[in-house]
């Protein structure tokens, strides 16, 4: 896969924005595309509209993962799933660092590539679902200069306070985020244990925050 391609996409999922002129949403009642349909219309527009977003502004970007899409996914769960079974050996503490760090190593990783989906657009495939489904896919079809690329999200759909739907996977032309993760990860953490993987995701996002 193209690794300029796949960073693009990524880009997408890691920085999502709101338009402070969308209504409001009650999460509840959103069904799982339409989310996935809004997110996309909004990201898009904040992205061609905030000039610091499109240079790479880490900390702008950060702030933004923070306030418009961690609502929306379970990152808590993201994580869980790339560490794998050790997540359940991993206290409070570690499972924390663990969060906040894989979050800056996306951000960082494919900020550099938010100066290219300005010629994005998103179509969202009618979802095949029933209305009792608690975990659905909702497949996505992204246009620019090359051929159409395929994304698919996996969300769950949470009860209680900020019930709605929740992103905690990613599918880019047939490669899922939080799998291709948990093999580097189980790797470091077969090697040097869970604060072994925490210490190198710490030294990786040091380099890169470096890079610029």
């Amino acid at each position: 896969m193209n690794r300029r391609l796949l960073a693009r996409l990524l880009a997408v999922l890691v920085v999502g924005t709101s338009s402070l002129l969308a209504p409001p949403v009650h999460a509840a009642d959103e069904t799982a595309d339409a989310l996935i349909n809004r997110l996309s219309t909004e990201v898009l527009n904040s992205i061609k509209a905030d000039q610091s977003i499109q240079a790479g502004e880490v900390s702008r970007i950060i702030a933004l993962v923070d306030a418009k899409l961690m609502p929306n996914m379970n990152f808590k769960r993201m994580t869980a799933s790339a560490v794998g079974p050790a997540w359940r050996q991993a206290s409070p503490e570690q499972q924390k660092r663990l969060q906040d760090e894989f979050k800056i190593l996306l951000v960082r990783t494919y900020a550099g590539a938010l100066a290219q989906v300005n010629d994005l657009t998103f179509i969202v495939k009618p979802l095949r679902a029933s209305p009792e489904d608690r975990e659905v896919v909702v497949r996505t079809v992204i246009k620019g200069r090359g051929d159409p690329i395929q994304l698919d999200y996996r969300l769950e759909k949470t009860p209680g306070e900020g019930a709605g739907w929740k992103i905690y996977n990613l599918n880019v032309m047939g490669v899922w985020l939080v799998e291709t993760y948990r093999s580097q990860f189980v790797q470091e953490i077969n090697g040097k244990g869970l604060d072994g993987l925490i210490a190198t995701l710490t030294d990786r996002n040091k380099v890169n925050a470096k890079k610029g």
